[in-house]
């Protein structure tokens, strides 16, 4: 008979004897195999903190996507001081140029950049300085792939409310960041806000052979109106000629461009750099002064 003392003994041990085993046999790498954690960022079926990046990538990436065609256009565009501001252009075919302000971002310009190598597009970017200063690899990504890296002064205030001095220090500040980053030098600019004085336009020009680039298609993406409404809005504005404004700081814009470039190539549109699109235009001009939208 045994005795009260030994069948607790015996009782604990007995509870005890299962748990003891099965974390042996894991933790030796037994029939159960290793233990395996897993973490948020690698759950199955989008769950976890990655699930928005996992879905935008699912936007972005599933299924075929329509490419651009190469495009060469013959001769440089060389403001000429008659024509100082561009909204659109007159082109001889389905040619438009897609711009993007106040960047780069750090997470939303890669992800841009992606979604247009994929489609074969080059786009012009409007940088901010203190942005190109933070991140001047994005910034060289850019050139090497082939876009267009253009002035959007430094800290992006309303240049309506400089000085001449001011107006100089901001565009300045913007070109020799972009030369520090990459080596290249701005040929364009474009206002904060579009904001710029007639007075101001000329002057920039003389000083600095730059044009103004407004834009004739505006999706008033900053307002934050959803990927789908800014994607219909560009769709449905862009015509032959198009200068095409979007900001790539806002990640539902980003979100938005797939279905946005798809539906435009499949409309027979075909992109090329504001550079390219203002060449375009001098090439078929019977003269300056008769075409373009001076403003």
């Amino acid at each position: 008979m045994i005795s009260q003392p030994v069948r607790t003994v015996l009782l604990i041990a007995l509870s005890i004897f299962p748990l003891l085993s099965l974390g042996g046999c894991r933790g030796r790498g037994g029939s159960d195999g290793p233990a395996v954690i897993v973490s948020d960022e690698s759950k199955p079926d989008g769950q976890g903190r990655n699930s928005n990046a996992r879905a935008r990538r699912a936007i972005e990436y599933d299924g075929p996507v329509r490419r651009n065609p190469d495009i060469v256009v013959r001769g440089n565009y060389t403001p000429d001081g008659r024509q100082i501001t561009w909204s659109r252009a007159n082109v001889p075919g389905p040619f438009v140029a897609l711009t993007f302000d106040d960047g780069p971002h750090p997470t939303n310009t890669p992800r841009l950049l992606d979604i247009l190598k994929r489609r074969n597009i080059t786009a012009t970017f409007f940088v901010v300085g203190s942005n190109t200063n933070a991140y001047p690899g994005i910034i060289r990504r850019m050139v090497a792939e082939g876009h267009e890296v253009a002035n959007h002064t430094v800290n992006h205030p309303n240049l309506t409310q400089l000085s001449q001095n001011g107006v100089r220090r901001e565009l300045d500040g913007s070109r020799d960041a972009i030369q520090r980053a990459c080596g290249v030098t701005p040929t364009l600019m474009r206002p904060p806000y579009g904001a710029l004085s007639r007075y101001q336009r000329a002057w920039i020009m003389e000083e600095y052979r730059y044009p103004t680039i407004l834009w004739d298609v505006d999706p008033r993406d900053w307002t934050r109106p959803g990927a789908a409404v800014v994607a219909d809005r560009i769709v449905k504005g862009t015509r032959n000629g198009s200068i095409i404004l979007a900001h790539d700081i806002h990640a539902p814009t980003i979100d938005a461009m797939p279905s946005t470039l798809d539906r435009l190539l499949g409309k027979g549109f075909r992109f090329v750099t504001v550079s390219e699109l203002l060449a375009l235009h001098q090439a078929s001009a019977p003269t300056p002064e008769a075409t373009g939208t001076e403003e």
